[in-house]
């Protein structure tokens, strides 16, 4: 299935992260909100608030929940380590200066047309930059003045290195995606089991805010589960597109270079210049 590429900039995606993350914080408390009335305090309502203090209720405050989640706070906190660690180290990597240096491309088409580099000083040059772009374009100048078939078969294969490489830890961001709500649905689950649990051991003689607060209680590892999911499934996309994007742009300038090192574009070159040496000659 292809995967879409989300036109976002670089320095918002890191902005994405921390909103989606902050709004599901902020939107948990929501769930133990109760309704205003204007019922006078009661017998009854006392007894029924001493019941809620016993059993604690709903968690309202992010520092709460993280206590209430018990030992999956450790794998879902991990996941989330993972998120934002993996994606701040993707930003970095594959922004479009490192990956494809503008600069370096120019100045090496520019020698390269004006006949400045051979093999040696172009791999020098190469290596000089010591980008992905410069790696593949290395790859094609090892086989400087073969056929072209040749050129291209060893600029793939530089090309696969680097795609490889650019495509490094998005695979995480994707396990996490899947990981962490099956993570929420286990402690849901779990708690579930815990909270019915407590009402048979009570005889049947649990209240119905006992059972209410522990399923609750138990649906925040769901919620704190999609919290960290959603985040990492929109940076594993625009991971996606953007590689891809960097993939083609490369795959254009390397053919590029085909034209110009390999056997037929040299003796294309050469017909060229004599053209335009003959021509000199006769406006003389």
């Amino acid at each position: 299935m292809q995967v879409f590429a989300l036109r976002i900039p670089q320095h918002l995606a890191a902005i994405i992260i921390f909103l989606v993350i902050v709004a599901g914080w902020r939107a948990l408390p929501l769930v133990a909100q109760e309704p205003a009335t204007s019922t006078p305090v009661t017998a009854t309502s006392n007894e029924s608030s001493t019941a809620k203090a016993k059993t604690g209720g709903i968690p309202q405050k992010p520092i709460e929940v993280l206590y209430a989640l018990g030992p999956f706070v450790y794998p879902l906190g991990l996941c989330s380590i993972v998120v934002i660690w993996f994606s701040l180290e993707r930003l970095v990597v594959l922004r479009r200066g490192r990956v494809i240096p503008r600069p370096f491309v120019r100045r090496f088409f520019e020698h390269l047309e004006q006949g400045h580099l051979d093999p040696k000083s172009a791999q020098e040059l190469c290596e000089a930059s010591r980008s992905p772009v410069a790696s593949v374009f290395a790859h094609g100048i090892k086989k400087w003045g073969k056929p072209s078939v040749e050129v291209e078969q060893a600029i793939i294969d530089g090309g696969e290195r680097q795609t490889s490489l650019l495509r490094k830890h998005i695979r995480v961001l994707n396990g996490v995606a899947t990981i962490a709500p099956l993570l929420g649905l286990l402690g849901t689950v779990v708690g579930m089991i815990d909270s019915f649990n407590s009402i048979a051991v009570k005889q049947a003689m649990g209240k119905t805010e006992d059972l209410a607060a522990g399923i609750g209680l138990a649906l925040l590892t769901t919620a704190v589960g999609l919290i960290i999911a959603i985040p990492a499934l929109i940076m594993y996309m625009y991971f996606q597109g953007r590689v891809d994007g960097l993939v083609m742009e490369m795959d254009s300038l390397a053919q590029k270079l085909v034209e110009m090192i390999s056997a037929e574009g040299l003796q294309e070159q050469s017909r060229q210049a004599a053209r335009a040496s003959k021509a000199a000659d006769a406006k003389r």
